[in-house]
């Protein structure tokens, strides 16, 4: 006797396809990301370069330095690899900040490949090339990841360090750093460097609360007081594909209420615009605090 195979109706096949196709859609990587949370120590892309460094970098620079040159070499060198412990691998400096002799050491035996190092070239040396191997030579490093004219603050900061700007030209094309750009310190710069062709990464001061931002004044120690026309640098920065790295969010350590620190957190990781942030710190206890409270704030 032939056995008969059992029949099935459109609907039955209509409605299996449906629930097979839901039980593989729970293990898709679409689905999966959409449930990833983001972290603090998160890589991320700096603009157009294509670089990767950590979403918040270590800033070694507080008080031109002071805040971290206080703790010694010793205690400075263990608060850069506690730093790199808990993930973050943005190192930011400069050649007039107080720490800039110690950082070298501090990263030595560090996998160079895995860690961004920032460094800033102050005023227009008249020999730019001789500054960008000394800082090299200093840092230990064949090269830098970022190099920044440091603290521009008129509306001719191009034309006055042209002769920088062309040294980092060159330096890049050789290898020597893999990125340029510029940190402002006044509105004037700041629009210039926002419509710049030749700024691919701008470090610009934001705060909601308006403390050391960028204001009209073409004086690199006056601060503005409303965030706003920032936002509108940044902007611009964002659709000329320049890379953005919000400093200053701790207002240079002068927000010692935990309500400001995490009011300017909240801001700074709600602006797509912003690709990292640099904090200035002084102790592990501040990096975890920075790091819980941006992975909150990531997390909302």
């Amino acid at each position: 006797m032939k056995t008969r195979k059992p029949s099935i109706t459109r609907r039955d096949f209509l409605s299996a396809s449906a629930s097979s196709w839901a039980a593989a859609a729970a293990f898709t990587p679409a689905v999966a990301c959409a449930t990833e949370k983001r972290s603090a120590t998160d890589t991320v892309v700096l603009g157009k370069t294509g670089l990767k460094l950590s979403r918040l970098g270590l800033g070694l620079g507080s008080h031109g330095g002071a805040v971290q040159r206080d703790l010694g070499q010793d205690g400075f060198n263990k608060l850069v690899r506690y730093a790199f412990d808990q993930g973050i691998r943005y190192f930011d400096c400069a050649q007039s900040y107080k720490t800039f002799q110690w950082l070298g050491d501090a990263v030595k035996g560090l996998p160079r490949d895995e860690i961004f190092l920032l460094s800033k070239i102050s005023g227009n040396p008249d020999k730019p090339e001789g500054v960008i191997e000394q800082q090299l030579k200093i840092l230990q490093t064949d090269y830098l990841d970022c190099m920044l004219v440091h603290c521009a603050y008129t509306a001719t900061w191009a034309q006055d360090r042209n002769r920088l700007m062309t040294a980092l030209d060159k330096a890049k094309a050789t290898g020597k750093i893999r990125s340029k750009g510029v940190s402002c310190h006044s509105l004037p710069a700041l629009r210039i460097a926002a419509q710049s062709d030749w700024v691919e990464v701008n470090l610009v001061r934001v705060n909601p609360q308006g403390q050391h931002i960028d204001g009209e004044a073409q004086k690199w120690d006056e601060s503005g007081t409303d965030i706003d026309p920032v936002m509108t640098q940044i902007a611009l920065m964002k659709k000329n594909r320049h890379g953005v790295i919000g400093m200053k969010i701790f207002a240079d350590g002068d927000f010692t209420n935990p309500d400001d620190r995490e009011k300017s957190i909240r801001y700074a990781l709600s602006k797509s615009e912003i690709d990292a942030v640099t904090i200035g710190f002084k102790s592990p206890a501040e990096i975890d605090e920075a790091i819980q409270r941006m992975n909150t704030a990531l997390n909302r």
